[in-house]
């Protein structure tokens, strides 16, 4: 069947502009989503990145740390620290040993006792999921016929 009536002109331009206009919001909306989440994902890898540099100069400064204190425990620095302090090394004729009574030196370190492996055995199938629903409903009668239950008459 025809068309009985046409559109105005002006009504199809229209559709075509909102058409348009659609498509073009559409396409906005896509592009600032994507530059949202690839702004938020830049700044979160620039912050690891700091994050990483600032592990990277705690590393280092930890190993200067412990190379100073290595320096400070050598022999030679302890040598020099003795030497200024006017001070030097005992021998083991020299030392004085004290006896104190009630002292327990200590021992050595207790460690945890040995591994072992507790076995406990627990079934696979607990026994009542083991009987059929034949079992079962036989069982159940079983029980009824052996035990009835006593019946009270009701007077009025």
């Amino acid at each position: 069947m025809l068309q009985a009536y046409k559109q105005a002109p002006w009504r199809t331009q229209v559709q075509w502009v909102g058409i348009f206009l659609l498509v073009v919001v559409a396409l906005a909306t896509v592009a600032g989503l994507y530059l949202f989440i690839s702004g938020r994902s830049a700044a979160t890898g620039r912050r690891i990145q700091n994050l990483e540099s600032e592990l990277v100069a705690l590393h280092r400064q930890n190993n200067d740390l412990e190379t100073l204190l290595g320096e400070i425990r050598s022999e030679r620095a302890l040598s020099e620290r003795i030497d200024s302090m006017n001070m030097r090394p005992l021998t083991p004729n020299e030392a004085l040993y004290l006896e104190v009574p009630g002292y327990v030196p200590a021992e050595g370190p207790s460690f945890a006792p040995p591994p072992s492996v507790i076995e406990k055995r627990t079934p696979v199938l607990l026994p009542e999921f083991t009987s059929t629903f034949l079992e079962w409903i036989s069982s159940k009668l079983q029980e009824g016929l052996k035990s009835p239950t006593p019946t009270s008459e009701v007077l009025p």
